[in-house]
């Protein structure tokens, strides 16, 4: 994630701020300039970025729930940003303890997005063109709840469901206890369900899938199927020789959203680690690290071999600094070789868009 600076006071930003701690200026994303902007009020509930003179209206869930910190511009006749706008279904507002739930789940949300933009993937909104993305935020219903009515967190035809259940940290380390997934979060979620998402959008019916087959295997086996093996059986006992996680062993498409969420985890913290000037070498090899190649940028360099040398000593400093202050490991996976050329899969169809 990129650092920023206020453009009125050049005070030190962070993604998700809305004002300024120095000078109090307000703040908005606005993804056309892929920027966090200090705005001059300018009425209505426009502002006018103060570096370069243009015209923005807030996002209506920025005005109107304190959700979202983006921005629109003016000749955009939207009431939403890019992000919000693919929200089919927000939680039942109602209930007062969702608006902090969908606050905690719009946060996550908007760094996929933020990723897809940087990435220059294709998507939109579902209702505006074939092929779209939208969300749905469901809750499960206490009055009538047994198994079958349970929100379920998936993929289907473009559309990502979340239960937001998962916005509650209790909750999700309660399901992360009895799931036995050392790494579960809600940006992970996200990622892992864009996965799925663009499985549809970049690799089934094209070029790719034969490649795809080959690296992670027979999409058109049963998928209920798989899932209930691993349910049952669990994962292989030499799994981690092949996978990025256990799960990812249950079926082909697992095996590729839990890959690509990886892939996008991966792309976002060594670009928080450039930005902070971070400087990684533990193998004290020739290769120049985050900070020394101010030209390196992880999400538009073509060199996949560099990404994975920045990142296998970051992993080992996240991990060790972690172990320091008596935490379990930050990275709780390992690269084997057969996952690298998964990643490296997924990284040569996403710079062929």
């Amino acid at each position: 994630m990129k650092l920023f600076h206020c453009g009125r006071c050049a005070n030190l930003l962070y993604f998700e701020n809305s004002c300024c701690t120095q000078c109090g200026a307000d703040l908005g994303f606005a993804p056309d300039a892929m920027e966090l902007l200090a705005l001059e009020p300018a009425g209505d509930d426009t502002g006018v970025a103060i570096t370069s003179g243009q015209r923005y209206r807030l996002c209506a869930n920025y005005r109107d729930h304190s959700v979202c910190n983006w921005l629109i511009p003016l000749d955009d006749t939207h009431a939403f940003c890019v992000a919000c706008r693919l929200n089919r279904t927000i939680p039942d507002l109602g209930i007062p303890k969702n608006h902090g739930l969908w606050l905690r789940l719009e946060k996550e949300k908007r760094r996929l997005v933020y990723s897809l933009l940087r990435i220059r993937l294709p998507f939109g909104p579902l209702e505006e063109q074939q092929g779209g993305l939208a969300f749905d935020f469901l809750s499960d219903q206490p009055a009538r709840f047994d198994e079958r009515n349970k929100v379920l967190t998936g993929h289907a035809h473009g559309v990502i469901t979340l239960n937001i259940a998962e916005a509650d940290p209790v909750e999700r380390e309660r399901m992360r206890s009895e799931m036995a997934e050392p790494y579960r979060t809600v940006l992970g979620h996200f990622r892992h369900e864009s996965g799925h998402y663009f499985w549809d959008r970049l690799v089934a019916g094209s070029a790719w899938l034969a490649p795809v087959r080959d690296r992670f295997g027979d999409d058109t086996a049963d998928y209920k199927q798989g899932l209930d093996r691993y349910y049952q059986y669990g994962p292989p006992v030499d799994w981690q020789n092949r996978y990025i996680s256990a799960y990812a062993t249950s079926h082909a498409w697992e095996d590729w959203a839990e890959t690509w969420a990886h892939y996008l985890h991966m792309l976002d913290t060594l670009e928080t680690a450039w930005q902070f000037g971070l400087r990684v070498n533990a193998h004290g090899g020739e290769h120049p690290d985050t900070a020394s190649d101010p030209s390196f940028d992880p999400y538009q360099t073509d060199d996949f071999d560099a990404l994975v040398r920045h990142w296998r000593p970051l992993t080992l400093a996240l991990n060790s600094l972690n172990r320091s202050m008596g935490h379990e490991h930050a990275y709780p996976f390992v690269l084997a070789e057969p996952v690298v050329e998964k990643l490296r899969l997924v990284h040569q169809i996403v710079h062929a868009c």
